[in-house]
């Protein structure tokens, strides 16, 4: 029981990996929070989680909407008087990872507007009400890290790495910890409806020089593993760390 009595907001809860993370930190004793903007989704998790036994409050949020994020704070305060945990997951992707010289505008504006003021905007209203002890974890990717995917999405991930390194550093003498996970690529059903006949062919070649393609992939499974131990205090000495998990694929 790594969180047993924290309460846990996860964005994006409703797919992926943020179902996953929500249905392992439940069996972990949280109480979990998740948000997502689909309605329908966010509630049949919610749902599978109680008949497994566990503790959930689906909270429907647009995190590219400014007011969204400090309404979801305020509704967890009111509802259990603290925040333990901010799981940073909303995100979106553009179609076709196009490279520096082929992105639009629309792309950029679109994923910027989630991906990055999203994720500071939550942090903002969450880290006005945690206390000591409490962890930020962020969903950035080895795009930001390593420049291999999209340059909309590249870059909303890098500006995430270094939110992450920024609010670790201004609320070490508070206890509030922030770290971030890159993951490779990770089956999820965002990822599964990318059409393959719309990628960039210059980018993938690009991409394929520098990483391995062939390494298997992650499952949402193990994003949320690695996700449960940097929410737990067992990573109490961990934090301002930006942690590849790809499998190796781009050693």
């Amino acid at each position: 029981m790594l969180l047993e009595n924290k309460v846990c907001i996860i964005t994006g809860g409703n797919s992926g990996v943020g179902a996953a993370t929500a249905k392992l930190f439940a069996k972990e004793g949280a109480t979990v929070v998740i948000t997502a903007r689909r309605v329908d989704t966010l509630e049949a998790v919610a749902k599978e989680i109680e008949e497994a036994g566990g503790r959930v409050f689906a909270v429907p949020t647009d995190i590219s909407k400014p007011e969204d994020p400090e309404r979801l704070m305020e509704t967890v305060m009111e509802k259990f008087g603290r925040i333990d945990v901010l799981i940073n997951n909303a995100g979106i992707l553009e179609a076709g990872l196009k490279p520096i010289d082929r992105f639009t505008d629309e792309d950029l504006d679109r994923i910027i507007e989630t991906n990055e003021k999203g994720t500071m905007r939550c942090i903002r209203a969450a880290s006005k009400r945690m206390q000591q002890g409490a962890s930020i974890v962020n969903l950035a990717s080895i795009a930001g890290q390593f420049g291999c995917g999209g340059a909309a999405y590249a870059a909303s991930k890098a500006a995430i790495i270094g939110v992450t390194k920024h609010t670790a550093l201004r609320f070490e003498a508070a206890g509030i910890r922030c770290n971030a996970i890159c993951p490779g690529t990770i089956l999820t059903p965002m990822t599964m409806k990318t059409d393959p006949a719309s990628l960039d062919r210059d980018m993938i070649g690009a991409m394929s020089v520098h990483s391995n393609l062939r390494t298997r992939p992650c499952k949402p499974e193990d994003v949320a593993n690695i996700l449960c131990f940097l929410a737990s205090d067992m990573s109490a000495a961990i934090t301002g760390q930006i942690i590849v998990t790809d499998f190796g694929s781009t050693l």
